[in-house]
């Protein structure tokens, strides 16, 4: 749900809100969930009943968890990279979701990482799909939270991925290739799509690896739309090995973990705003050989 801009004092409290918009559910059963901690903004920040609702920056999306008797479990384990008082940089494996989202709520990192470090103000300060490998920091302080997240604000960051593809020889493209698009959601809640008007997304691109009908590309992203990486590749006609969102749909509960989609943040870097140090982390995860690829394709 979106809790709309408003210049009224309609609702005093994001609880009020909830109220109004949800009639059928009482305000004592909102409050019960909220102390539970199960209604989060985008963020993952837990939103308690008490909030002002002119507190929250808006548009902002409410997220509303609920309990589930079956979850599946994820059978890939997150690595802690480096901590300090302020921040964590976590390198995420395949298939695990970074919030909690539809059928997942204990099976995601951010709810892991909770419970293993024993800290509810954990925050991602960043996300990056569930399908996709790599990087992810924490913000472990909510009195310095706003300053990481006003790195990304700033595009502040150095964010490179690696990315296996298909090669195409005969398309004429002059590499490296600096896509600008303008992404929107599309019909399905699952897809982004390209549209006409002002680029709100920009990728740098470009092969580091040929082998056949297949390449190795370096994706530098500038800005952080949902998907960019995954859309621009499509619309190239290079869709990722291994996605099963673009350029067509796969039916949920379709993923193979033995081929996951060949996408990993690889390396972070920024200059740290408490201290001042150049900060620079690097995914231990490794992407498929192409040779391996090819091999799987034959057989």
């Amino acid at each position: 749900m979106v809790l709309p801009s408003t210049s009224t004092n309609q609702w005093p409290t994001v609880l009020e809100f909830l109220v109004q918009r949800f009639p059928h559910v009482s305000a004592a059963q909102w409050c019960q969930r909220m102390d539970a901690g199960a209604v989060m903004d985008e963020h993952g920040i837990p939103i308690r009943a008490d909030c002002s609702y002119h507190s929250v920056r808006r548009p902002c999306r409410l997220y509303y968890f609920r309990t589930l008797e079956v979850e599946p479990k994820i059978p890939f384990e997150a690595r802690v990279l480096w901590r300090d008082d302020h921040l964590l940089v976590v390198d995420k494996p395949h298939f695990l979701p970074v919030v909690p989202s539809g059928k997942y709520l204990q099976e995601t990192l951010l709810v892991r990482l909770k419970r293993a470090l024993d800290n509810d103000a954990l925050v991602p300060v960043h996300r990056i799909d569930r399908d996709t490998a790599g990087l992810v920091l924490f913000s472990l302080q909510p009195t310095t939270r706003n300053l990481y997240h006003g790195l990304f604000r700033q595009r502040a960051v150095e964010k490179t991925y690696e990315a296996i593809a298909p090669w195409n020889p005969d398309m004429s493209l002059s590499w490296p290739l600096r896509r600008e698009s303008r992404i929107v959601a599309g019909a399905h809640f699952m897809q982004q799509i390209e549209v006409a008007g002002n680029p709100n997304a920009i990728t740098h691109i470009r092969p580091v690896e040929v082998q056949g009908a297949l390449a190795r590309y370096v994706l530098q992203p500038v800005t952080g739309q949902r998907h960019q990486l995954r859309v621009h590749m499509a619309a190239l006609g290079l869709p990722l090995v291994g996605d099963g969102i673009y350029p067509t749909l796969t039916p949920e509960g379709s993923a193979n973990y033995a081929r996951p989609l060949q996408l990993l943040a690889r390396n972070i870097a920024f200059t740290d705003p408490l201290n001042g140090v150049n900060r620079q982390f690097e995914s231990s995860q490794k992407l498929r050989t192409l040779t391996d690829i090819h091999a799987d394709a034959r057989s």
